[in-house]
């Protein structure tokens, strides 16, 4: 069992970087990068902007296409603080009880920070299959860093090995799948006029209502198409309007409205067919009774579905640790839907609860925590020994 003080003094570093999407994650990954190389690992970095970059380190022969070796695999960044009521500094690891508290105490720098507390007692040395680890940036706004070092790792013809453990929390249950998430701006136009002679303009607001009230019909009929009821709580697309602004003044008809709608997709679902229905149905809402509205549907960004075939040698390892072992699916996205395209069957696993993730006085439970060191130990010897 790893000593409780040295795991939680590796967290309260990993919290102590605000490492919110909007800001860099250099300071976090010189950190990481750091205790890998003095465990004598191999790291790479793959900067996609100023601040931002992807960080891979690994060790044990070179992983050839299809090969045996595993990929540990983690993010970075964290959801913002800002406007939560927290009891405690976000940033500033504090013990309660049986639990740590902290922005990414569970989501999910509680497995990066186990990952790291094992690192010297696996002989990496002496490893005859690869063991990769990758720290992305940018997941929690789109998978963004997942996605341009798979592109990146694609481009350089470089093999990985074919299993991957992402440790997001999950209460150490294992999920073998996950919906994807798809973001569309919706942009109503009106006309513009003084609000004492609106019938001089066309309102945007009243539009976007129109077109609001359609596709929560849409909604509803996606909810009738169902998929993988074995493995899901809501086992169809799933949609949400989740931001929208329109209008400058109280005394103008608002010529602009803007709302952002999201969707997730099931594995093996055409998403430019969804989002074209969608399309469609917001056509055909705005034209609604007798006035013609002006409408366009952006797609912003997809983020894949992911879908691991049960009875994976993974995760027999991972059953000995589970609190379940039947693998489920997850009700989010992650990483994994990017790093399917590189031939990897991956399952996520990892400490503390999704329902304490993105909350104020976020945590992850100690003894989750001290249980997943001895996981990473087990998936490494078992994997790559």
């Amino acid at each position: 069992m790893p000593a409780p003080h040295r795991l939680a003094d590796v967290l309260a570093d990993l919290v102590a970087f605000p490492t919110v999407s909007s800001e860099p994650v250099t300071a976090i990954a010189d950190y990481i990068a750091d205790r890998c190389e003095a465990a004598g690992m191999r790291v790479e970095r793959y900067e996609t902007s100023p601040g931002k970059l992807n960080l891979v380190a690994s060790a044990g022969p070179r992983a050839q296409e299809g090969g045996r070796g595993v990929v540990l695999s983690g993010h970075m960044d964290v959801v913002p603080v800002a406007g939560q009521p927290w009891t405690s500094d976000p940033f500033v690891l504090t013990r309660r009880g049986d639990n740590l508290h902290g922005r990414g105490s569970c989501d999910m720098k509680a497995f990066i920070a186990a990952i790291l507390e094992a690192l010297p007692s696996l002989a990496l040395k002496n490893l005859s299959n690869e063991l990769v680890l990758a720290f992305t940036h940018d997941e929690e706004v789109g998978c963004h860093g997942s996605r341009a070092l798979v592109d990146r790792l694609l481009a350089e013809g470089r093999p990985v090995p074919d299993a991957c453990l992402i440790g997001e929390p999950t209460s150490m249950g294992m999920f073998r799948m996950h919906p994807g998430h798809v973001a569309v701006r919706v942009t109503c136009v009106g006309q513009a006029a003084h609000s004492s002679k609106p019938d001089l303009g066309r309102s945007a607001i009243v539009l976007a209502g129109r077109v609001l009230a359609g596709i929560e019909g849409l909604g509803t009929e996606w909810a009738r198409r169902r998929q993988f009821e074995d493995l899901l709580e809501r086992p169809f697309v799933v949609l949400n309007v989740g931001t929208i602004a329109g209008g400058s003044a109280i005394n103008i008809v608002p010529d602009r409205c803007v709302f952002d709608v999201g969707l997730r997709p099931l594995p093996g679902m055409d998403v430019e067919a969804l989002v074209a229905e969608l399309r469609q149905r917001v056509q055909e809402s705005a034209e609604g009774r007798g006035r013609r509205g002006d409408v366009s549907v952006e797609l912003i960004r997809t983020t894949p579905a992911m879908l691991t075939p049960e009875g994976t040698a993974l995760q027999g390892i991972l059953t000995a640790f589970a609190r379940d072992p039947r693998p489920r699916a997850a009700s989010f996205a992650t990483d994994g839907g990017n790093l399917e395209r590189l031939g990897i069957q991956t399952l996520v696993f990892g400490p503390g609860s999704i329902d304490a993730a993105h909350q104020a006085d976020e945590f992850v439970p100690i003894a989750e925590l001290e249980r997943t060191v001895d996981v990473v130990r087990a998936v490494v010897g078992s994997r790559c020994a």
